[in-house]
């Protein structure tokens, strides 16, 4: 499952990017917590209409440095390095994913001439995120010293105790009964999803995800360039999202100036497992074309 990638030292500092050619339209891939480049999710509709795909490690995560960016609107002008540097652009698109929709929205907000549309899936938005279970969480098992210890732990039960390991780690994505979601789910998809808990790292970024948008400070400049988004824009988000609520997908929706909001069925924040995500990828199709 995982791709190869390379780092490029730019003026803002390293950072990891995988760059997959295809077609000459190039989609942007901002992953969201506990991601890297390496990591494909939710691609499959764009490469299969044939669009280059560029996926880069937000700062934190896989071979990019924390130090790279400390805030969103920071790593946007970065990712416009890149770009600028690989030659690519205006982009077909910049899709940001969960905890990756601050920078992507920044991204369209700051260099509107490299972007034709936006899309957020699952996105944070325009409300303090996490919750505060979350933040104390996050600040003790996703810490830079334990989080390979972590994730080493629950690469184990992947592999030992699966059945364990999705009741364990599904609760923090859906916000209806665990049994409802495992119920619902394919034998592929728990092995899918079983792969990419094996596979996910935190380094030093979902610390720095945490801090970037749990204050209202950050709020208040997200909103800012939200509001300034001059590109159409598809918000995708499901009522059942129990990582990313609902209300961030709303917040989104109402505040970019061009934007339609399109409510999954998923029972989690995993979009791409709900069984309307076929219509939603025919929908993702006809907003880039």
């Amino acid at each position: 499952m995982e791709r190869a990638t390379r780092v490029i030292t730019l003026a803002g500092g390293p950072v990891e990017y995988r760059l997959e050619r295809r077609g000459p339209g190039v989609v942007l891939m901002l992953h969201g917590g506990h991601m890297r480049a390496g990591l494909p999710l939710g691609e499959e509709v764009f490469a299969d209409a044939g669009y280059t795909i560029l996926a880069v490690s937000r700062p934190g995560y896989g071979r990019t440095p924390a130090a790279t960016a400390t805030a969103p609107d920071g790593f946007a002008d970065v990712v416009a390095g890149l770009c600028a540097e690989l030659g690519l652009g205006p982009l077909a698109a910049v899709v940001g994913q969960s905890a990756g929709g601050p920078t992507a929205v920044a991204l369209a907000a700051r260099h509107p001439d490299l972007v034709e549309r936006l899309i957020l899936q699952s996105a944070v938005g325009l409300l303090p995120w996490p919750d505060r279970r979350t933040r104390m969480g996050a600040a003790v098992v996703f810490h830079p010293r334990t989080e390979a210890v972590t994730w080493a732990l629950i690469r184990g039960m992947t592999r030992r105790a699966p059945g364990m390991a999705l009741r364990l780690l599904l609760p923090d994505l859906t916000a209806r009964p665990v049994a409802d979601l495992l119920a619902s789910l394919t034998e592929a998809q728990r092995k899918a999803l079983l792969e990419l808990f094996g596979r996910m790292r935190s380094g030093a970024g979902f610390r720095s995800d945490v801090r970037a948008t749990s204050d209202a400070g950050a709020t208040r400049r997200l909103a800012a360039m939200a509001a300034q988004v001059s590109r159409p824009t598809l918000v995708i988000g499901s009522r059942d999202d129990g990582s990313v609520s609902y209300a961030h997908a709303r917040s989104l929706a109402e505040t970019v100036p061009h934007a339609r909001l399109v409510t999954s069925t998923a029972p989690s924040h995993m979009i791409w497992l709900g069984d309307d995500y076929p219509a939603i990828a025919a929908t993702i199709t006809d907003f880039l074309t």
